[in-house]
């Protein structure tokens, strides 16, 4: 399941996918048709995806120089019901110009229609300068390099109070031991359980977790062995993912821990996603995990002195990346948006050599909520001290980075078996049996 299918309408970070209208497919470019450089003034290049409201304004205002010194109108339109037509659209005659698609399963669609054109060499080339090399391999299918990243967002933070670790005295934590450590030291300061999870999401109920056993999988086993999970090589009966499971099961099934604010450790299951913000953001929760998006529901709560959260070092509220297990090894899981082309015309190249380009980046990173991987786009253009930060990690080369592993899998077990077990799981089934079970969805 696409990221943006889980919270589009609340993750800033995440910008989900372009829209999907019903389009001809044609740049209007005159005579400089198959690439090339070509007589491209007054052509007009259409994109679709899932991107709405602001964020659709904002993606449309970031092409303004583009459109004043090439010419070119682009027109970017957003449709949330994106991922679920765009196959329809595409395999009906109806392609767009260029798609934002929001994960590599469906740019994998895509792109087994036929119908998708090979970036072409300058995109490539691009990327090859201004990002790590596991992009490029999200938008590459048998050998044959397709669709450039956009925009990024990292999961796997630890969101808490800094003024509550300041009055505890404590530090945060280097290594998933001294997380351990750190919540002891908190349950017994506070005399309360330290951690609070939701996973509540309608259909969706259970994604949280996953995100947790993502985490865990590649910092206990690393990425070689994420990567064959993913690939269905590694088996969620193999004992890496049990081993995650059981780490992730030290907190969440730990009656001592969880649920915050809520209740006990099957509260976690009617908790909504989105409401650990207001526990944290009033100190009844002192730690809890979950991706970047969440300070965007900082906006809708009040602090324990009924005003909006401050989020910041210093603030009210902040956040860490989940650490390894060993300190000083930086490996995180996260999403983002691959930009592919269904013609080669003169216009529709020069977009792309644009979104490709440190230029696009800083120009949408600057206009706020969102961040980019582009190593050469400046960092300091982020909106906020924490986006600035989120986005160094994505550049830093030290950092070992791979995308959401659920939205990899098939939909039988990602967004399906995947999202059941962890419910299953809070619920008290047997670990050993809801991996079997998770497992199973593969042959469905």
């Amino acid at each position: 399941m696409a990221l943006s299918q889980r919270y589009r309408l609340l993750a800033p970070l995440a910008l989900v996918g372009a829209t999907a209208i019903a389009l001809t497919g044609c740049a209007e470019a005159t005579p400089g048709e198959g690439g090339g450089d070509g007589d491209v003034k007054g052509a007009t290049v259409r994109i679709s995806g899932g991107i709405t409201g602001t964020e659709a304004d904002d993606l449309n205002e970031s092409f303004a120089a583009f459109e004043k010194d090439t010419g070119i109108k682009v027109e970017y339109t957003g449709d949330k019901s994106f991922e679920g037509n765009i196959v329809t659209k595409v395999t009906g005659g109806d392609a767009p110009d260029i798609a934002i698609v929001p994960q590599p399963g469906l740019l994998k669609t895509l792109v087994e229609t036929g119908k998708v054109s090979e970036a072409p060499e300058s995109v490539s080339k691009a990327v090859d300068e201004n990002w790590s090399k596991d992009w490029k391999d999200y938008g590459t299918f048998d050998d044959t390099f397709y669709a450039a990243p956009m925009l990024a967002n990292l999961k796997g933070y630890i969101w808490y109070s800094p003024a509550k670790f300041k009055e505890w005295g404590v530090e945060v934590p280097k290594t998933w031991d001294e997380m351990i450590a750190l919540t002891d030291t908190i349950k017994e300061k506070s005399g309360q359980a330290p951690w609070c999870a939701g996973f509540a999401s309608g259909d969706a109920s259970g994604w949280p977790g996953t995100d947790w056993i993502e985490d865990l999988v590649l910092r206990q086993s690393g990425p070689e062995v994420y990567d064959d999970w993913v690939a269905g090589d590694v088996k969620f009966t193999d004992p890496e993912i049990k081993d995650a499971f059981d780490a992730v099961g030290s907190i969440l099934l730990n009656p001592d821990y969880v649920n915050a604010g809520f209740g006990d450790v099957k509260s976690i299951n009617s908790t909504a996603f989105a409401d650990v913000a207001a526990k944290v953001a009033d100190s009844s929760c002192a730690l809890t995990h979950q991706a970047s998006f969440l300070s965007a529901n900082f906006l809708d709560v009040k602090n324990a002195a009924g005003e909006t959260p401050e989020v910041g070092p210093e603030g009210d509220v902040y956040a860490f990346i989940t650490p390894g297990i060993t300190e000083g090894e930086l490996q995180v899981e996260g999403g983002g948006e691959f930009v592919t082309a269904f013609n080669d015309d003169a216009a529709t190249v020069k977009v792309l050599e644009f979104m490709a380009s440190p230029e696009f980046a800083d120009a949408r990173v600057e206009l706020g909520g969102v961040i980019s991987a582009n190593k050469k786009a400046d960092a300091s253009l982020a909106s906020s001290e924490f986006l600035q930060e989120a986005m160094g990690i994505l550049q830093d080369d030290a950092t070992v980075f791979r995308f959401d592993a659920s939205d990899l899998m098939p939909s039988t077990v990602g967004s399906g078996s995947f999202w059941k077990g962890m419910v299953d799981w809070i619920d008290g089934k047997d670990t050993e049996q809801v991996l079997s079970d998770i497992q199973a969805g593969y042959e469905n």
